[in-house]
């Protein structure tokens, strides 16, 4: 049975989005079955993938608010599948605020996948509202993606608090599968300072491996391909595919 990962932290900019594409891609490189489901209106991870998000037809919209078939939407790539999102997914934060078990329709969604995969990968938006609070809840675990920088830990305090409420009241399994440190700058010893602040606050969850700041990385979703296809021997591909590995090991 797969296991169910969101991608969370509702600060932007910390590289969520590029780590939720370039791991779906690693982890298919390293032989397992992986589905990317792109849950962010603005459709990054699904372009990312090098589906466009304009001509994708079903979308993870339509399973939710129409009943669409889950399996009929996914866009199998060489990267990995992807239950492709699009500009209609932010109405339906509010066209499913009276839905019956709100907070459970995206798990609803996955759980009938799950056996097909041996992880899904759920790209949640950059926000603390009900299209992350249904990613959370699907989730088995949570990765939070912490950028080396000055405000790195601001408004990680508000993503605990609902993950505490989510694990006390709607879904005790749900914990931090793990924290990622990205833009990291080892030119600087303040990278390395907020990598300890990082590591104190979250004892034994952070993963040795940390995402360097690299032009590659940035480059590559101009091309609607991950890093690995765009420049394998960049150092940022070689940080996502120690990654992935490093999550296999875990188990």
């Amino acid at each position: 049975m797969g296991r169910i990962i969101s991608v969370v932290n509702q600060k932007g900019g910390v590289g969520k989005t590029t780590t939720a594409v370039n791991l779906t891609a690693a982890l298919t490189e390293q032989g397992k079955r992986v589905l990317l489901c792109d849950f962010d209106p603005q459709a990054n991870a699904t372009s990312g993938l090098g589906v466009d998000k304009h001509r994708t037809g079903k979308t993870i919209y339509d399973v939710l608010i129409n009943q669409v078939d889950p399996a009929s939407c996914i866009v199998e790539t060489k990267f990995g599948g992807v239950l492709p999102s699009g500009s209609a997914l932010a109405g339906a934060g509010v066209e499913l605020i009276g839905a019956q078990d709100r907070e459970h329709q995206l798990k609803n969604v996955l759980e009938t996948l799950r056996d097909r995969y041996d992880y899904i990968l759920i790209d949640c938006p950059p926000s603390l509202e009900l299209l992350t609070l249904n990613g959370l809840c699907a989730a088995d675990g949570v990765l939070i993606p912490v950028q080396c920088e000055y405000y790195a830990l601001e408004g990680l305090s508000d993503l605990m608090a609902t993950m505490r409420a989510i694990k006390k009241r709607i879904s005790p399994k749900l914990d931090i599968f793990g924290v990622v440190l990205t833009m990291y700058d080892g030119r600087t010893n303040f990278s390395a300072q907020v990598a300890q602040e990082v590591r104190r606050h979250f004892p034994g969850k952070v993963f040795h491996t940390m995402i360097p700041r690299n032009v590659r990385l940035a480059e590559a979703p101009s091309h609607g391909i991950p890093v690995t296809a765009y420049d394998r021997s960049s150092r940022g591909a070689q940080a996502y595919t120690q990654l992935a590995e490093e999550i296999i090991r875990k188990g």
